[in-house]
């Protein structure tokens, strides 16, 4: 299943969104790869194992189910989610780009890929359109959190030093 969707950020005809800056933005999606417990409640845990110059890696549990990744970053652009293929969970990735395409505005790009290829991806068609809406749903959480954070003060660079 390849998927990818779009979510606004900043929309400057609607003046009830409060503005988030890129910088902003940036250092929500960098939280969000490194304390993934404020996006997502149902994760147990997160250990952080290994980091390097622009990326690191991680092993986050479900109960008793764990996943290891790699993020990678690339500053005020991408973060990037990379999952090896471990035990019953294929290779996969996700992409959240930063994308500012007029000079007030901002949107970020969530892009899937499970590593399947089309005949398999043919197989799960249903299954697959459950998970594009709860893989949405998640990202539009996080968007929603990042903004709660935003508003709150704890995306500003003050803050995080």
């Amino acid at each position: 299943m390849k998927f990818e969707h779009l979510i606004e950020i900043n929309d400057p005809l609607n003046p009830l969104i409060e503005t988030i800056t890129r910088d902003q933005l940036w250092r929500g999606l960098v939280l969000r790869a490194d304390s993934p417990k404020l996006f997502v409640p149902h994760l147990d845990e997160c250990t952080i194992d290994e980091r390097e110059s622009g990326s690191f890696r991680r092993v986050l549990r479900y109960g008793e189910l764990r996943i290891a990744d790699r993020v990678i970053l690339t500053p005020l652009e991408q973060v990037r989610y990379e999952i090896d293929e471990q035990g019953d969970i294929s290779a996969s990735s996700l992409t959240m780009t930063i994308e500012a395409p007029g000079e007030h505005t901002l949107y970020v790009r969530f892009k899937y890929d499970d590593g399947h290829d089309a005949a398999l991806d043919a197989a799960n068609a249903m299954y697959d359109e459950f998970r594009k809406s709860a893989y949405q749903e998640a990202d539009i959480d996080t968007i929603r959190v990042l903004r709660e954070l935003a508003a709150e003060g704890r995306l500003d660079a003050a803050y995080l030093n």
